[in-house]
């Protein structure tokens, strides 16, 4: 190669990265004598082997050469060996590549077979034993990068054994340290998060949350639980919290909330407080707790004149059976529906939302039909959260005369199944009986509907003795 050739093909100087143009014989910045800049190569590095003697062995073609940095589709393919399936398997269950110097064919200095060993079984169909990077790699024989060894077992194993106690090993590589941001140190895998799909299932209560197909984390959250009343007849919670998207740590904001409003639940009604009373002081008590986090350590102080302007904020539904009763709480657009067992009855939608589309109804201007089609509909007009207006806790009390189930959701679920009707045609036949089916049936009906939002369901059966007609009904 010439050196003016040379020269031409510089893009600066390799002292001082001045740029260059051609025919500089020296940089015109700091004067390096370009002369001395050695040749680049004409090619990419290869490293030459020797291919085994004819009838030393039927290598597969299709895997890269170990140990030569050969990569596929060059001049050793011919030679190319598969790698047997380890006994372990990774994550995904697919078995994770390895071998052993005695599983493979191969030739010594001078060109000759070495001693054959027992040769790999023949159904061997392990993956490719390396890593092709690069954006046109396809495949062990697409692209022309390096190839790239896959990791030891051993090793792996050796890592996963040395991580400190109490910390989490990846789920993709098992042997990297999982950071505090959730991501594998070692091969940056982010690891799934315990809120991505939740389910739990409480006796006579039962509850599921998903993050949906779009949403990057699942900021809704759920608490089920039973206690007695003073007369030793049971009582069930459920509380569905959805956290508001635009506000700072929702999800925080909404677990805070549905902690909060069980715990009050639980410490109230075996006291004997009324059931309607109880959910009035738990949704109290779930603003506190998100009112809290806007205050805590780290966060804006009261001298800021900005700190309630993006407070975490949610939004809350729960329903308590106690005593023959079904009394719903909400604040936000979160909703009970109630669905009778025999499905002959109708069903209803036991609470209002506090969102635009329902202001805009209640007032008369518009349609119901015309206020949920504005693209504003779902504006909420009530929220927990220290930047709420006014807290307006709603609170109602019903008696079913027949049994039914109560199903408390986000707007993640009823966006696919609005009207009652449509809500009780989504709820599976056997969800009385099974309720946590139940559940989990209908965050697959969202989900199959587009998944735009998270997704909370919690199904409570609701059992009285089965006389008279009519359905939920207000207590008198």
């Amino acid at each position: 190669m010439s050196q003016s050739h040379q020269r031409a093909s510089l893009p600066g100087c390799p002292s001082c990265e001045e740029p260059l143009e051609s025919g500089d014989r020296f940089c015109g910045a700091c004067g390096y004598d370009l002369s001395a800049v050695p040749a680049p190569p004409a090619d990419r590095p290869t490293v030459a082997i020797t291919l085994p003697a004819p009838g030393a062995g039927t290598p597969t073609p299709g895997s890269g050469t170990p140990d030569t940095g050969t990569p596929p589709g060059g001049p050793s393919e011919a030679g190319a060996v598969r790698w047997p399936a380890a006994s372990e398997v990774d994550s995904s269950d697919l078995p994770a590549p390895t071998h052993r110097p005695s599983d493979l064919p191969g030739t010594d200095s001078g060109g000759r077979p070495l001693p054959e060993e027992a040769p790999a079984p023949a159904s061997s169909a392990a993956p490719s034993a390396v890593r092709v990077d690069g954006p046109d790699a396809e495949g062990p024989d697409g692209g022309d990068d390096f190839e790239l060894a896959a990791p030891d077992p051993r090793q792996a194993e050796h890592a996963a054994a040395a991580a400190p106690a109490g910390g989490t090993v990846c789920v993709a590589c098992r042997s990297g340290r999982v950071d505090t941001d959730g991501y594998c140190e070692n091969c940056g895998h982010a690891q799934p998060r315990e809120r991505d799909h939740m389910e739990r299932e409480l006796g006579a209560v039962a509850a599921v949350s998903d993050r949906g197909l779009r949403h990057h984390r699942n900021e809704d959250a759920f608490a089920v639980s039973s206690t007695a009343l003073p007369d030793g007849s049971p009582a069930v919670v459920a509380i569905v919290c959805d956290g508001v998207s635009s506000a700072s740590r929702p999800d925080e904001a909404s677990a805070a909330a549905a902690a909060a409003a069980d715990a009050s639940l639980l410490e109230s009604l075996p006291r004997g407080t009324h059931p309607q009373q109880a959910m009035h002081e738990a949704i109290l008590a779930a603003s506190e707790a998100v009112n809290a986090l806007a205050q805590g350590p780290g966060r804006a102080m009261e001298h800021d004149q900005h700190r309630h302007q993006n407070a975490p904020a949610c939004t809350l539904v729960g329903a308590v059976m106690a005593g023959g009763l079904l009394v719903v709480g909400w604040v936000g657009d979160s909703r009970v529906y109630w669905v009778p067992q025999d499905r002959a009855h109708p069903a209803a939608r036991l609470t209002e939302d506090d969102s635009w589309a329902a202001q805009m109804v209640a007032t008369g201007l518009m349609s119901e039909a015309e206020a949920y089609a504005d693209e504003r509909a779902h504006a909420i007009t009530g929220w927990l959260g220290a930047d709420a207006y006014e807290l307006e806790p709603h609170t109602a009390s019903f008696k079913p005369d027949r049994p039914g189930l109560v199903v408390v959701c986000t707007d993640g679920l009823w966006n696919y199944a609005e009207a009652a009707a449509e809500m009780a045609a989504a709820v599976p036949s056997d969800a009385y009986e099974r309720p946590l089916r139940g559940a989990q049936v209908l965050v697959g009906h969202a989900l199959d509907g587009g998944g735009h939002d998270n997704v909370t369901v919690a199904l409570l059966p609701f059992a009285v003795p089965s006389h008279g007609a009519g359905s939920a009904c207000p207590a008198g």
